[in-house]
């Protein structure tokens, strides 16, 4: 004979299925327990300002200045424009139900991209970075090199992980991913971007 479990039982499983499914059906990143990145305190944080103008001698500290206050402004911004919930899961989750319109941690990736691709860099390279491509959990982030600079010496840029809050870190203190270049993505979403021009994120393929 089977006993029913009492009520507070099933508000229980119903409020864990409702966090699987979020975790199931949410097409980026996977949230992690601990992260060695750093938030950014402001638009004009002087430490992410000097960590990027330290890539290379050649670096030109205004440009450095530039990605820094143009990453974290774009991140507050969208996660405004999205109506970001504290959970960037939970957010890939509703995006999936039809309930907010983006914030897959590629479409913050994606317009991370445009806005520095605006900046006309002359001194800095934008690279397109990826962890577990092809899968459920696979997320994107922009990192930026000093010109000619190999990838994994790199600063990555994220404004996903944290709903729209400005995380970096260099590319190899990231211990929760282990990024890759993807060269063939970057070109591609440029092409794409410079030739429509910038439109709704949410009609934007993923290629």
């Amino acid at each position: 004979m089977l006993v029913q479990p009492p009520v507070r039982s099933g508000v229980t499983l119903l409020t864990g299925l409702i966090a699987l499914l979020g975790m199931v059906f949410a097409p980026c990143a996977h949230a992690r327990p601990r992260t060695e990145a750093v938030l950014a305190t402001s638009a004009e944080d002087p430490v992410l300002q000097a960590r990027i103008a330290q890539l290379s001698p050649g670096v030109d500290p205004q440009e450095a200045r530039q990605v820094a206050s143009a990453s974290y402004t774009l991140g507050r911004q969208l996660a405004r424009e999205w109506r970001m919930s504290s959970s960037a899961n939970w957010q890939c989750f509703l995006v999936n139900m039809g309930a907010r319109k983006a914030g897959y941690c590629y479409q913050f990736a994606n317009e991370l991209l445009l806005e520095l691709d605006a900046l006309k860099l002359r001194t800095l390279e934008l690279h397109w970075a990826e962890a577990d491509p092809g899968t459920d959990i696979e997320h994107n982030v922009i990192v930026v090199t000093a010109k000619g600079q190999p990838f994994d010496q790199g600063i990555l840029l994220d404004n996903w992980r944290r709903s729209g809050h400005l995380l970096w870190s260099p590319v190899k203190g990231d211990t929760l991913y282990l990024w890759k270049e993807n060269k063939p993505e970057l070109v591609r979403r440029l092409q794409w971007r410079r030739h429509y021009a910038r439109q709704a994120p949410v009609a934007e393929p993923k290629f």
